[in-house]
């Protein structure tokens, strides 16, 4: 009965085992990984051998079950009743110990115990070969003399999109909390939402950027260099919304005096544009940075190569990265939030509901999209069952609030 509840376990534990996890597996040189890849890649084999040695042990079943009820438990009975009781009690047995219970246990977690029991299965496949093989044979001959199409290969491709979909959905269900989803799920999850993401999801918005005019000094480039800590500096003809190019920190130590001369172009791309199209037109041009412009024509933010990449990959940190978003929870309940967070970090950092949606991306633009209006310093703003108050603001932009969360 065990080696009937180990087939029936080890069948289904094949079929509901995620090939692309196993695939992910850090110890593809172990010996069980080979054997579990070796079944992948030749699935009949898995398949009959676990068959064939289930049907084996479920017939020498039968013959012990039935010798021994009958030399005690139905001693009395007549040969009819006992044949009867016998096939009853012996198919109970069978359904629950051989079936129910194993496929149970194995479909709860079947990678782990696929890789773990794969050798067992492996010695029982050398074994069996030839029964195998044989049970193969016919049921193919049959199935031609039916006129069945039989599919000869061996299923096993390249993943797609569908398989990567199966893998990151099935982990964050598994996962008791986000904290329990591995980086590389998360990175999956991305990238299957990359297709969707646009170039406004990315961009640093247009008061944001880090320009000068073009007939500044170099000594207010210099100072704009230094005070934001990039690398790069979009440099624009009487305002933001006539931008020229970008000039190089490195053109400070060549030939600073003739600076203008040394301005790199850069694309102009709409708000709408596909960010993954956008990243393979940096690429191509070589380029890595360029312009947001509006469906006026105006300037509406700067996006980078860089910002594209963080979108599948999460924040890069590097050494420029100096400015720092405040998010922080304070001991009395509340938050402390810069208004320039985004709803789905905020959610994720502090397992918040903030309600989110494609007509805002910020704290800042969900306070201004429900408010309907430009809020005073201290003013304190009532959504639903959140409440901001504003600590920190200017003339055009909400910087720093402050949230609570009535129960």
């Amino acid at each position: 009965m065990l080696f009937s509840a180990f087939f029936s376990g080890m069948e289904i534990a094949f079929v509901s085992s995620n090939r692309m996890l196993a695939e992910m597996d850090k110890n593809r040189n172990s010996i069980t990984q080979r054997i579990v890849d070796f079944f992948y890649h030749h699935p009949n084999d898995f398949v009959s051998t676990t068959l064939v040695g289930n049907n084996i042990v479920l017939v020498v079943y039968g013959i012990l079950i039935a010798h021994f009820f009958d030399s005690t438990i139905f001693v009395g009975l007549e040969s009819g009743y006992r044949v009867m009781a016998d096939t009853i009690l012996s198919t109970i047995i069978v359904l629950f110990v051989g079936e129910f219970m194993p496929k149970t246990l194995f479909k709860s977690n079947p990678n782990k115990l696929l890789a773990f029991f794969s050798p067992l299965v492996f010695v029982f496949y050398i074994i069996l070969w030839p029964i195998s093989r044989l049970s193969t044979f016919l049921s193919k001959i049959l199935l031609r003399l039916l006129g069945v199409k039989i599919d000869t290969s061996n299923g096993v491709g390249e993943f797609s999109k569908v398989d990567l979909d199966f893998l990151v959905q099935s982990s964050i269900e598994n996962a008791k909390s986000d904290d329990d989803i591995e980086d590389e799920v998360k990175i999956f999850q991305n990238a299957l939402d990359f297709s969707d993401t646009k170039v406004r999801d990315c961009m640093v918005p247009r008061t944001e950027i880090n320009a000068v005019e073009k007939n500044c000094t170099l000594e207010e480039l210099k100072q704009k260099f230094i005070e934001s800590g990039n690398s790069k500096i979009i440099v624009y003809n009487e305002d933001i919304d006539h931008v020229e190019g970008y000039i190089h920190s490195s053109e400070m130590f060549r030939d600073p005096a003739h600076w203008t001369d040394h301005i790199n172009s850069i694309p102009f791309v709409p708000e709408t544009m596909a960010a993954q199209r956008l990243m393979h037109m940096l690429l191509q041009e070589k380029k890595s940075l360029g312009i947001v412009v509006d469906e006026f024509g105006g300037t509406s933010g700067l996006v980078s190569l860089e910002d594209i990449v963080e979108e599948i990959f999460g924040d890069i940190e590097d050494e420029h990265d100096n400015m720092k978003y405040i998010s922080k929870k304070n001991e009395d309940g509340s938050y402390t939030l810069s208004a320039r967070l985004e709803i789905d970090r905020v959610n994720e950092l502090f397992d918040l509901a903030l309600p989110e949606s494609d007509d805002y991306m910020t704290i800042g633009g969900f306070i201004l999209h429900e408010y309907q209006s430009f809020p005073k310093l201290n003013e304190v703003i009532q959504i639903g069952k959140y409440r901001f108050k504003i600590i920190k603001n200017t003339m055009t932009k909400i910087e720093l609030v402050r949230l609570w969360i009535d129960k």
